[in-house]
């Protein structure tokens, strides 16, 4: 749940020639030195970058199609579907089929009674997706959950980030301090996902030890959790009062906000009649949120320093640090490495032998150290990487509201949006658009490798945001675009310097894939 997730400036390769003995735990676990380098340049303040201007469409003008139903009734209906009597997907793709059309209007739950407009135009092919990126169409306050907005009682009483336009003054100033944060901290992130997942592996190897099989989420929790806190903040949650408490906490903090979209697998009228039709009350997880505000207010005072300079109170800004951590950055890890686990597992050993051959090269090439310069010699993983974030986005949803009146276009035709219209896209459509990528709904592995295809990485669009740009304090790109990157990169590499292959069971979560680790193959060569 990447869109405002934490930032790192502008990733720059360098090597070092220094080499350092790394000991892991006396379990022989394979030891490469990790090392971390990141450009001085500093990412703010950077202007709005400048809107493509487009020539006039020569599509015929369209009108958009499909309704809305009555009042209450439609709403309430089109969430049944889209839940229950068809799911998501089926939802998005009736439509599509009923209208021969990529763009329609339709209802978005949660509708009544937590909304009371969940009317959108839907926008569902690579063409017409992106204009929910352009600020200077599109406006941004208040929907990064859609057609509500959850209370601010659960963030302290704040709007944070990521309900931020870019057109308000708070929005250049905290994005600001979630860059600096990042500035200040770049040296460590390598080393500590390194010691952080190594932890993960060795919890999975114990657990497949006496079980047979373990789960992975469980484990990938706790790990991403204690590698934000000790790569961002210096604090090991584990010597401090939180102990191991807090991916349990974030996790139930989220589903407060996020229980009007999610199905939890409880019986459908149960759902309808709280989850889907009543706001859970904020007061029964102020405790638990009070302990993830301590944490983090202990553990970021330079960086509440900086916010004091930028003008943001501390209070404001921890609320805010808290966020990206544990709703954007821990929330997209939990969601996104357990789908690449899925992806590459699924993909079979051809595979698992060709990334652990390229990473083992590359890094013993480069003195047996892991660096951002040695991973961009790694065009399979990288292209792995992109591929997974291409087939299933952490973020699925997005929305924007008309600033203006103007004109989009799908591949087929174009269509008029009036001011104030609500435009929401799904994403996995969007990437998965089969007038842009062959082979669409498959995973390919190397489908970004070489010249071809970097071309397609501007329709890579997990972000907020094409690949091939960069977050701004001007735009709502993710602003932690490139530590979201480098740090799938660093799982499947730490992942195959340690095993020639894996396999798994998958399941399913109301966040995502739900991934059981049944073998590791040990590295042999």
């Amino acid at each position: 749940m990447a869109s405002t997730s934490l930032a790192f400036p502008s990733l720059q390769p360098q090597f070092r020639s220094s080499r350092k003995s790394h000991k892991r735990s006396n379990r022989r676990f394979v030891s490469f030195p990790i090392h971390a380098s990141v450009s001085e340049k500093s990412s703010v303040p950077v202007p709005p970058a400048a809107v493509e201007q487009h020539e006039p469409s020569k599509l015929p003008i369209r009108k958009i199609p499909g309704k809305y139903g009555l009042p209450f009734i439609g709403p309430v209906a089109d969430r049944l579907d889209y839940f229950y009597n068809q799911g998501r997907d089926e939802y998005f793709k009736s439509r599509i089929q009923k209208y021969q059309s990529t763009v329609f209007r339709a209802n978005i739950p949660p509708g009544p009674l937590i909304t009371s407009n969940p009317r959108v135009i839907v926008l569902l092919d690579g063409k017409s997706f992106p204009v929910l990126f352009d600020v200077t169409k599109v406006e941004k306050k208040d929907l990064f959950t859609g057609t509500f907005m959850p209370s601010t009682d659960l963030t302290g009483g704040y709007r944070v980030l990521s309900y931020l336009d870019p057109s308000e003054p708070n929005h250049g100033k905290i994005k600001s301090l979630i860059f600096f944060l990042l500035k200040s901290r770049r040296d460590k992130v390598i080393p500590e996902f390194h010691s952080s997942y190594t932890e993960l592996f060795e919890t999975l190897e114990s657990e497949l030890a006496a079980k047979g099989k373990s789960n992975f989420g469980e484990a990938n929790d706790q790990a991403a959790f204690n590698f934000l806190s000790r790569a961002l903040y210096g604090t090991n949650p584990a010597d401090t009062k939180l102990g191991n408490d807090g991916p349990g906490l974030v996790q139930k903090w989220v589903v407060f906000q996020l229980s009007p979209i999610l199905v939890l697998g409880l019986p459908k009228f149960v759902e309808e009649l709280t989850l889907h039709s009543f706001r859970l009350p904020p007061f029964l997880v102020k405790s638990d949120y009070q302990r993830l505000y301590d944490f983090f207010y202990e553990s970021s005072g330079h960086v509440l320093d900086e916010a004091e300079r930028l003008g943001i109170s501390r209070e404001e800004a921890c609320h805010n640090l808290l966020f990206a951590t544990c709703f954007n950055s821990f929330g997209g890890m939990k969601i996104l490495f357990p789908n690449m686990l899925k992806q590459i597992g699924r993909a079979g050993v051809k595979l698992h032998t060709e990334l652990a051959r390229e990473i083992r090269t590359v890094v013993r090439s480069n003195g047996g150290k892991v660096t951002m310069a040695a991973m961009e010699q790694m065009p399979l993983m990288k292209s792995v990487v992109y591929e997974s974030l291409r087939i299933e986005p952490p973020v699925s949803l997005q929305f924007g509201k008309a600033k203006r009146d103007f004109v989009i276009e799908s591949h087929d035709a174009a269509f008029e949006i009036k001011e104030g219209e609500m435009i929401f896209g799904y994403q996995p459509f969007a990437t998965k658009d089969p007038k842009i990528f062959d082979r669409a709904e498959e995973f390919v592995p190397d489908r970004f490798v070489g010249e071809e295809g970097e071309r397609l990485l501007k329709h890579v669009l997990w972000s907020n945001g094409p690949e091939t740009e960069s977050p701004t304090v001007g735009n709502k790109q993710c602003a932690g675009k490139d530590l979201v990157v480098l740090f799938s990169r660093l799982l499947v590499v730490e992942l195959f310097l340690l095993y020639d292959s894996f396999e798994i069971e998958v399941g399913t979560s109301a966040l995502g894939s739900a991934v059981t680790v049944t073998s590791l193959k040990r590295a042999s060569f």
